[in-house]
């Protein structure tokens, strides 16, 4: 390691001594296509765009979508055989598996391995290892966890774990204790929903499809459950996700009316409008709790780690960097990657308010102070569950379809929740078996 240093150091100084003050002169002029969703952390992230260009020369067109139209726009693109129109995609972690499997991006060692593109200053090593996981790996056990066959395909950008955020007003006048566990956040919830005049005790996603089974999978792992075991039987109907099922339904019952079919953004906003006393999800909402066109709850707000109850386990989410295959721009997009995830910009950034990556980010004393919430984000990342959800190329058939479907069921009355998650569990195993997990 010290000699790769070492040599990378000199190619840089040698760069200098010949006075070409940028490495990456060579690709001045070049445009590159960003595929990315417009939330708030990469508007964050646009923003730093004309540094970069100033910096390296390389052009940046942004094509920002809707997070949940991302896929469809991106799908179009990158598996065009030949050129396609996109350099740079970021994903969805859960959709990193679908776009591995069909060769669609382009592993990252080569790049990383090259001393004319990669400074040895990046330090990949101090990324959140559950992020980097989660958004940018592939090949592991089970096909998408950690191992020997692992490889690398994404930078984590706007990763997410689960922090519980909570209204320290009102748990201050009602002399309220902050929940550690799932028992006491229900009871809670259910006290705050009775007893405080026109707040609801927590906010929750319920939208059909994607949006209930995040909500879903937020409890499953602290309950102890998980979608699939280790030989990829499905799992949904076990004890513990029938319990983390229940408390689910306990949340939307005490959440604002409409929340059974709100997505993030109307979950969100029920908190940062002073709906609900609890929010139980994303991290990146605290910082939005400080915005005044936002929110009408700034100054009110404490973080607390996310409750357990038979383990803890909060949420590996959020987005990922990559490069498509057909991008006929691949080194000047692996420049515009290194660039923004870099220690120097991933700080920049969080201390604009976004979702920092990296460890050191994290830690920093003067975000902390800033930001006191990432002092509780410090804290739950050992918790972070790299099983959250399996994440293998047919996740997408697996989510919105079937899971989707079969929760919404039993939280809106049309099944019991054992007879929805009996069903779930069928339609998984016969999903999964047409795909052959149990050929060998």
């Amino acid at each position: 390691m010290l000699r790769r240093l070492v040599t990378l150091s000199l190619v840089l100084l040698v760069g200098l001594a010949v006075g070409q003050s940028n490495p990456w002169e060579a690709y001045r002029g070049t445009t590159i296509v960003v595929n990315w969703p417009a939330t708030y952390h990469f508007e964050l992230a646009a923003s730093l765009i004309p540094q970069f260009t100033e910096e390296t020369g390389i052009e940046v067109e942004l094509d920002s979508v809707a997070y949940v139209n991302m896929r469809d726009r991106q799908v179009v693109e990158i598996s065009k055989p030949g050129r396609g129109d996109l350099d740079v995609v970021a994903w969805v972690v859960f959709t990193k598996g679908e776009y591995v499997a069909n060769q669609w991006i382009t592993p990252l060692a080569p790049f990383l391995i090259n001393p004319r593109l990669t400074s040895p200053d990046y330090d990949i090593d101090d990324i959140v290892p559950a992020f980097l996981l989660a958004g940018g790996k592939v090949g592991g056990t089970k096909g998408y966890l950690e191992g020997p066959g692992a490889s690398l395909y994404g930078i984590p950008f706007s990763p997410e774990t689960s922090i519980l955020s909570y209204r320290t007003d009102i748990f201050e006048e009602y002399d309220l204790e902050v929940p550690t566990t799932y028992d006491e956040l229900l009871e809670t919830a259910q006290f705050i929903t009775d007893n405080v005049p026109d707040v609801y005790g927590m906010t929750t996603r319920g939208s059909a499809g994607h949006q209930v089974v995040h909500a879903w999978l937020l409890h499953l792992s602290p309950y102890g459950g998980t979608v699939l075991d280790d030989d990829f039987n499905p799992v949904v109907n076990s004890p513990e996700a029938i319990a983390a099922t229940y408390a689910l339904k306990t949340i939307l019952e005490n959440s604002p009316p409409g929340m059974a079919a709100a997505g993030a953004g109307e979950q969100d906003a029920a908190f940062l409008q002073g709906q609900s006393a609890m929010y139980l999800d994303r991290s990146i909402v605290a910082a939005e709790a400080l915005d005044p066109a936002k929110s009408r709850i700034a100054g009110n707000v404490g973080y607390a780690l996310h409750p357990v109850q038979e383990k803890c386990g909060s949420e590996t989410g959020g987005f990922a960097l990559g490069i498509p295959s057909n991008s006929q721009n691949q080194e000047a997009a692996w420049i515009f990657i290194q660039w923004l995830t870099s220690k120097e910009r991933d700080l920049e950034i969080a201390m604009m308010g976004g979702n920092p990556t990296r460890t050191s980010t994290h830690a920093n004393p003067e975000l902390q102070a800033m930001y006191p919430w990432y002092a509780t984000v410090v804290e739950q990342l050992p918790c972070a569950d790299a099983d959250w959800r399996p994440l293998i190329p047919e996740w997408g058939a697996m989510n919105a379809p079937i899971l989707g479907d079969e929760i919404s069921a039993a939280l809106t009355g049309q099944k019991t929740i054992e007879e929805a998650l009996d069903s779930a569990n069928e339609r998984l195993r016969e999903l999964l078996d047409r795909a052959g997990y149990y050929g060998w």
